[in-house]
């Protein structure tokens, strides 16, 4: 295998981290047990370690890192989704650092397109690129739609579709917004609310766009950072999983237990507090006590092996998530672009972004070749999920090949599906979720949820570390507020108002026929 872009020569499957400073965990019982072995609960265990605790971690399935594990099929290694590793919470960019040595960190560069009708487009969106992509006549339709609406504007801004049509014109949204936003999550435009527009792209119209993009440019040392974060993340040689692996050890090497293939049927609680979890072990029942719980479980799983009253389950099985699945294809290497991933806007395909896992990592491939990963947006049993892995690497094939974004012949095709991967924000789910906090606050105050799923929250990697990071403290002592981590109204990488640890938001979805104001 040749070094690839980044410069540096192969080397073991993992480098040599210099030991941090985790501390010896004390004997006896565990007395903080973690549920769950992917990135917050790992980093759940870690914090826990340096405080002198010892902790146990109990994982459902057979591997460790959750959605941000590295699968390996046949010496293919695919991400899950596309992680780049960049974060403003200083807090999380250092344990990155301490849990995998430099040697393991790519400085990779970032590039990312829309793809719409066999042309390709800048992402982030850049207008004079996009309409010079459109041709003349067609951007001449756009910007006529544009000047449309703002002079009559759509009446019901309430959803998304409304919000973002009156800021670029019917036309752009139909093909920069509407299709691809509604492959993700699997409604029309018109069901999702604008707050999440509001909240994805704040600020943003035609308008402002073009006067930005002939703005003089700035310069000096803010600028330079903007610079480095849009163009370049960093990666771990072998996917993000690598980091979780490397975690594991830590947790193992400093006296505390990872222990897979344990998923939790029943969490006991008693006198106002959580005081141990019943897991299945190869089938056989076993309890396990402790004195403190930090879940990144499902919410809406760990309610439920609660024994709620009948309100409480009710508002745990309203809550609903987005799954997905990657058919990963192996094709000969000039079938590769530059890009980590392209987003796909063309209409008639069920795909919604094409990744290059050969352009995240080399070390990803191997030589000759590259893997293209087509992620689909699906729900947990409908047609796409139980379709056969061989007919859906046909489809892929097949689909690739409309795109016009290959030549050549797949060798090879593996299919991943990962259920529960986007929590969804749907009309009622923030209710839903008040009344899981409060119940669990009074049932279990000695109980933390953690992690994208285990709050039922749409967080980045980042996001998900610094709850568990700020769950840990609070069992030492501080007063943290878990839910007011990844709140703010963007979180864009290019900097911005911080607070705790920035934000991330999901859509969230208009119920059918609910007026509108």
């Amino acid at each position: 295998m040749t070094s690839g872009r980044n410069g540096r020569a192969d080397g073991p499957a993992s480098g040599t981290a210099p030991t941090p400073a985790w501390g010896t965990a004390h004997s006896g019982a565990p007395e903080t047990l973690v549920i769950g072995a992917g990135p917050a609960g790992l980093t759940a265990a870690l914090m826990l370690l340096r405080a002198g605790h010892r902790p146990v971690v109990l994982e459902a399935s057979g591997e460790v890192g959750g959605i941000s594990r590295t699968v390996e099929r046949d010496g293919w290694r695919f991400d899950l989704g596309g992680h780049r590793f960049f974060t403003k919470v200083d807090e999380v960019r250092e344990l990155w650092h301490e849990i995998l040595p430099p040697e393991d960190f790519l400085c990779r560069p970032r590039m990312s397109r829309i793809l719409y009708r066999g042309r390709l487009f800048d992402y982030p969106l850049k207008p004079m690129n996009a309409l010079r992509n459109l041709g003349p006549v067609e951007a001449a339709r756009c910007v006529g739609s544009y000047l449309w609406a703002r002079i009559r504007p759509p009446r019901d801004q309430s959803h998304f579709e409304g919000w973002v049509t009156a800021r670029f014109g019917r036309r752009l949204y139909g093909i920069f917004f509407k299709t691809y936003t509604e492959k993700v999550w699997g409604v029309p435009g018109t069901l999702i609310q604008a707050d999440w527009a509001a909240q994805r792209i704040r600020d943003l119209s035609l308008g402002a766009a073009v006067r930005d993009a002939l703005r003089p440019r700035r310069t000096g040392r803010d600028q330079e950072r903007i610079t480095t974060l849009i163009n370049e993340f960093e990666y771990p040689r072998l996917g993000p999983g690598m980091m979780w692996q490397r975690a594991r050890e830590l947790v193992e090497a400093g006296g505390g237990e990872v222990r897979l293939r344990r998923p939790v049927v029943q969490v006991h609680h008693a006198d106002g507090r959580v005081n141990g979890v019943t897991v299945a072990r190869e089938g056989v029942l076993e309890r396990v006590d402790c004195d403190r719980l930090i879940s990144s479980m499902p919410l809406t799983e760990l309610v439920l092996v609660m024994d709620p009253p009948p309100e409480v389950a009710a508002a745990a099985r309203a809550l609903t998530y987005r799954d997905f699945l990657t058919v990963a294809l192996v094709l000969p290497v000039r079938d590769a672009f530059p890009d980590n991933w392209i987003y796909v806007h063309t209409p008639g395909v069920r795909v919604g972004r094409v990744q290059n896992f050969g352009s995240w990592s080399p070390y990803l491939v191997k030589d000759g070749h590259t893997c293209l990963g087509l992620e689909y947006f699906v729900r947990e049993g409908d047609e796409l999920w139980r379709m056969p892995d061989d007919e859906l690497v046909t489809l892929a094939a097949r689909e690739l090949r409309e795109l016009g974004l290959v030549d050549g012949t797949v060798t090879a095709g593996y299919v991943v599906r990962v259920p529960k991967a986007y929590p969804v924000y749907d009309a009622g789910y923030a209710g839903h979720v008040d009344v899981l906090r409060r119940w669990l606050t009074e049932v279990a105050p000695n109980l933390y949820p953690v992690g994208r799923n285990g709050m039922h929250k749409y967080n980045n990697q980042d996001h998900s570390m610094l709850t568990a990071m700020r769950a840990v403290e609070n069992i030492l002592g501080a007063t943290y507020d878990l839910w007011a981590v990844n709140v703010e109204d963007d979180y864009q990488e290019e900097g911005g108002p911080d607070r705790d640890g920035g934000g991330r938001a999901a859509p969230t979805y208009a119920a059918a026929g609910q007026p509108r104001g």
